[in-house]
């Protein structure tokens, strides 16, 4: 009996133990901290490019990043403050010529506690100017259609993803930097993703991914030239 009471001990500390190292690290800088380590020295005239992002952008498809300067620093359910934070470390440093942000659906789940659109988009435009600052291109990407959110329903992201978009649209006009509109290509009469295009009305399809990639393609072609 004694000898099971310690061994429940020892998994409860070892629970404890793990739950505190995660919230240490409440914005997983520790991810992409070895695969940062071996990004290879800024050959002469390459364009890399970093995509920062959540869930989305984490899921792409590896092919499409195959043979091109494209680097994924996508986390999934992340919100945009935990962006915020590492920005430097996952984008910054890594000295790309253009980063796309894609962020703000999860703030409006709530993942990481109640914010507001006027937060989201402050926060988003704290990455811009970070990016600007360092001679890195940002390119303000609109968060993808919504109907509702699985994990937290009734939240209204139909609703509130729109006027979201409208917020980033015009602060990317106001800091003159490029605007990549995925909702408009990719919405539905409902303000979500078309059934074709997702596989729990917020995750994408390999349809999906195809979409996103042509759009995210041509706009950094355009945002370099």
């Amino acid at each position: 009996m004694f000898k099971f009471k310690i061994a429940i001990l020892a998994v409860l500390s070892s629970l404890l133990f793990t739950k505190k190292a995660m919230s240490q690290d409440w914005a997983n800088l520790g991810k992409y901290q070895e695969a940062n380590k071996k990004i290879t020295v800024l050959q002469p005239n390459e364009q890399r490019v970093v995509f920062m992002g959540n869930s989305i952008t984490e899921g792409m498809p590896k092919a499409f990043f195959k043979g091109k300067p494209f680097i994924n620093r996508g986390i999934g359910g992340q919100t945009t403050p935990q962006m915020l934070l590492r920005f430097r470390q996952d984008v910054i440093d890594l000295e790309p010529s253009l980063v796309l942000i894609l962020a703000g659906t999860n703030d409006i789940a709530g993942n990481t506690g109640p914010m507001t659109l006027e937060e989201i988009r402050d926060n988003i435009l704290s990455m811009v100017e970070l990016a600007k600052s360092n001679n890195i291109i940002p390119v303000v990407c609109s968060v993808l259609p919504a109907y509702d959110y699985p994990w937290q329903p009734g939240l209204q992201p139909n609703i509130k993803i729109p006027e979201l978009n409208t917020m980033l649209s015009q602060m990317a006009e106001e800091k003159d930097v490029p605007y990549l509109d995925y909702f408009s290509a990719m919405t539905d009469e409902r303000n979500g993703l078309p059934k074709e295009l997702t596989t729990d009305e917020v995750h994408l399809t390999s349809k999906g991914y195809e979409i996103l990639g042509e759009l995210a393609e041509k706009a950094i072609a355009k945002a370099l030239e």
